[in-house]
């Protein structure tokens, strides 16, 4: 009798279980879907709040490239690997391991770490190689992160180093072309939405919102051949003859592009750990100087361009020398009465200046002006020399007579270079240009083209015998040039230093290449333009011709063959 009821309620248990069991099933059921319908905005933003987050994708930096595509300036991807020490956990053993990967010292990694402590952010190592940098992060680490980023590379080293430039650690242009053109050069960064664990470690890209945008190529003029051939010639003259410094520009007779432009010293710019300051001179574009006798044939163009002498006409030179109140101008000997080609040949101060003196005061310096001197290229290098070329005025006989022969006025080695270029190209001025570009300003004529060509003979004879300039000659080809030596300007005026300049044309009967080349204060025994310049120029001029297929001329090799 009271068995009954027990087995009542043993055999109620099951239904209820069941029951409740169903119940709880459907309200974990109905909160299942009020929190994937209801509440899914709330729940999805809540977890992305913890876990998705929005990184920056580096935009590559353009190229820069010499005229045939060859790369001058290029980024290559790196990480970066960075820190939070408010997250930092490590132990030992894994910072020891961290510090290696890093090629830092525990200790100096240690202190560092003590030193942020409550920041949010420090730098570990920057620019590390790709493999390199996930040995690091391999680790797991605790608010040990990596950054993807781009580091420049230089592949011509120091032969470009000046007009290229370089950028900081953060991608920036500092330098040469890198810092006039950073605008167009940098990249646009992106961005992409990631999933990151609670390290903060990426563990999925989600989705690309940004695509990033490369930077602009910029391709060059200079060609990297005859960059190499240049600054190889330059830096064994600078050496042998002890000189503090040196350039060289090399200039497209036809076009005015520049083909090479190289200085001394040089640096590396992949390894600046010891650069010194005075090396990042572009001194081509920068430094100033007097230009000396290389002006007179410009001089000589400009009074036969005026109309007041002919290319046949005669000066009388004697006695050797020219008082003109406290001046005195004077040439290497009393050379009596000279053409227009022995001036040149001879390097008169006197012819010159007696033929300056001859015509209305304003006529070399507004020729010189026309051709360039004393004013920007525009060739868009920051900090270019503008140099100074200014007027003569009324009763300034010694300016206009110096002016004449190259003092009293500063040029840099491409203004000097595009002067020389009207020569080359039968009197027509190229605005000489650095970027490879179809949009140019228009040609000028400066000077008739019967007087340019009757010029550059002129000055072939400087490189024959009996020439200041006989080192700068080049087998199988007629070369016209001219010699320069001027005394360096010191804070107390002139000093017992010297420049060495050579200034020259290739080949005569048919300019191809003007070169312009000059080294400052060579502490040997020589220190003339013709002993030292023109040889380096010879160098150059020789390796270029053959390297851009110019034919030597037929008379000189018919007479060679003959020998």
């Amino acid at each position: 009798m009271r068995k009954k009821p027990i087995l009542a309620i043993i055999g109620l248990r099951y239904p209820i279980a069941l029951c409740v069991l169903l119940l709880a099933g459907l309200l974990l059921a109905g909160r299942m879907v009020h929190l994937h319908i209801a509440d899914r905005d709330f729940l999805q933003e809540q977890g992305d709040a913890r876990s998705v987050r929005i990184d920056s994708i580096p935009g590559y930096r353009g190229m820069i490239q010499d005229r045939n595509g060859e790369p001058l300036a290029l980024s290559t991807p790196v990480t970066t690997l960075w820190a939070n020490p408010k997250h930092f956990q490590a132990s030992d053993e894994k910072l020891a391991a961290l510090a290696k990967a890093i090629d830092m010292p525990v200790v100096r990694l240690k202190r560092r770490l003590a030193a942020a402590e409550g920041k949010g952010f420090i730098y570990l190592r920057r620019h590390m190689i790709p493999e390199e940098a996930k040995i690091a992060l391999d680790l797991n680490i605790a608010g040990v992160y990596g950054q993807p980023e781009y580091k420049r590379y230089y592949p011509a080293h120091e032969m470009a180093a000046h007009l290229v430039g370089f950028t900081n650690i953060d991608d920036k242009g500092q330098e040469g072309l890198e810092l006039a053109f950073d605008a167009a050069l940098k990249g646009k960064p992106g961005q992409k939405k990631v999933l990151k664990d609670r390290r903060g470690h990426v563990f999925r890209d989600l989705q690309v919102l940004e695509r990033p945008q490369p930077g602009q190529d910029i391709q060059l003029t200079i060609d990297l051949n005859l960059q190499f051939m240049a600054y190889r010639e330059l830096k064994a003259a600078v050496d042998q003859h002890g000189a503090k410094a040196g350039a060289v520009v090399l200039l497209d007779a036809e076009s005015g592009e520049v083909l090479a432009m190289v200085s001394q010293p040089s640096y590396n710019p992949n390894d600046r750990s010891s650069l010194d300051l005075a090396a990042l001179r572009n001194r081509p574009l920068i430094d100033l100087f007097e230009p000396g006798s290389t002006i007179k044939p410009l001089t000589i163009a400009s009074a036969i361009a005026s109309g007041h002498y002919k290319a046949d006409d005669i000066v009388d030179t004697s006695p050797g020398y020219l008082r003109l109140g406290g001046h005195s101008i004077r040439d290497f000997r009393n050379y009596g009465p000279l053409s227009l080609t022995n001036i040149i040949t001879k390097s008169s101060n006197v012819g010159v200046a007696k033929m300056a003196l001859s015509m209305p005061i304003d006529t070399v310096w507004s020729y010189l002006q026309q051709m360039g001197l004393g004013q920007t290229t525009g060739i868009g290098f920051p900090g270019e020399g503008v140099g100074s070329l200014v007027a003569p005025r009324l009763g300034q006989k010694a300016k206009i007579a110096t002016m004449a022969y190259g003092y009293g006025l500063a040029v840099t080695s491409l203004q000097l270079a595009q002067a020389y270029q009207v020569l080359a190209n039968h009197g027509v001025k190229k605005y000489v240009s650095l970027l490879k570009r179809a949009d140019k300003l228009p040609d000028e004529r400066i000077i008739p083209e019967s007087t340019a060509n009757r010029v550059v003979e002129m000055m072939e004879t400087v490189t024959t015998r009996g020439g200041t300039g006989t080192r700068a000659a080049i087998p199988g080809y007629r070369i016209g040039g001219k010699t320069g030596t001027v005394h360096k300007v010191g804070s107390t005026g002139y000093e017992y230093e010297y420049m060495a300049i050579f200034a020259g044309i290739a080949p005569v009967s048919d300019p191809k290449v003007v070169a312009i080349v000059w080294v400052d204060s060579p502490s040997g025994r020589e220190y003339h333009g013709g002993e030292v310049a023109a040889p380096i120029f010879g160098r150059i001029m020789g390796n270029a011709l053959r390297y851009l297929n110019v034919a030597p001329d037929k008379e000189i090799q018919e007479t060679t063959d003959a020998r």
